[in-house]
């Protein structure tokens, strides 16, 4: 989840950002050289079907080194990072990433999952699905320009899902579905979520029956982040253990979690309200 801004030049410059692979992303000129994923040659297959089906909004692969690590085209663009800055939280660009993440569904859809590939289950949808889903779609993970999300990068936890699954998750980040004191550590200028929530469908597209159902799978999305959390807790992690005592730590999951659950029916509500 490395990402940043960079401009120019050949000379090898980390990309900053992220936890999981943080000072381990380069730039070299147009390349970006990263660790590689289990995934990769299935991934790489994926993203360029992509490109083939006129999705451009990733990156293109360029190959697999003999050292474990890949190498993608570089996007040039604006990345925003922790705590998020006024112009990545307007609905206009909240509403370009829905927009993008529609292109991108769509055109997965016309793309067969490799059924041999390991897919990572940590941030996966549970019932499983036909659809590649990105699965990490945070203002990190998000290229920039002129102030509307051109890309997605960090295809790392893409795993097969429902397409309302990666909008759950999508929603996590991007409205945020946050209660107001978790918000506040890293969008400071984020405003009302029921407002927001209903800007990201909007621009997806989403139809009536996914509104209501969409809720309580955020809630479902976020006991997914929390567990895959506490794995790298578990592991040892020191880039997350440092994050987690940072943010929080369990009571700020506790307290998200709870909100979470006593609002629900109020974001159904601005889900499904008649436009004005």
């Amino acid at each position: 989840m490395t990402t940043g801004r960079a401009d120019g030049g050949g000379t090898p410059e980390e990309l900053a950002g992220g936890l999981a692979n943080a000072g381990a992303v380069f730039r070299r000129g147009d390349v970006v050289d990263r660790p590689a994923p289990r995934t990769a040659r299935a991934l790489h297959a994926h993203l360029r079907a992509l490109h083939e089906r006129g999705f451009t909004g990733a990156p293109t692969p360029v190959q697999l080194t003999g050292d474990g690590r890949e190498q993608l085209t570089y996007l040039p663009g604006d990345v925003a990072l922790p705590p998020f800055p006024a112009w990545v939280m307007t609905d206009d660009a909240l509403a370009s990433v829905g927009r993008l993440l529609r292109r991108l569904h769509d055109a997965a859809a016309r793309i067969p999952v490799d059924q041999g590939a390991d897919w990572p289950r940590e941030l996966a949808d549970p019932a499983g699905g036909t659809l590649l889903c990105h699965n990490d779609v945070c203002p990190e993970n998000v290229v920039f320009r002129d102030g509307r999300a051109a890309a997605f990068i960090d295809f790392d936890l893409a795993a097969p899902g429902r397409p309302l699954w990666d909008v759950a998750m999508t929603a996590r980040y991007w409205v945020p579905v946050l209660d107001p004191a978790t918000a506040t550590t890293q969008y400071p200028t984020a405003p009302d979520p029921f407002a927001r929530l209903r800007v990201l469908a909007d621009a997806y597209g989403l139809p009536p029956e996914d509104r209501t159902a969409l809720p309580a799978l955020v809630e479902e999305a976020t006991a997914a982040g929390r567990a895959f959390v506490t794995a790298r807790l578990a592991a040892g992690d020191p880039a997350y253990v440092r994050a987690h005592a940072e943010l929080g730590g369990w009571e700020r999951w506790d307290r998200l979690q709870a909100w979470q659950a006593a609002h629900r029916e109020r974001f159904v509500a601005a889900l499904v309200a008649e436009a004005p």
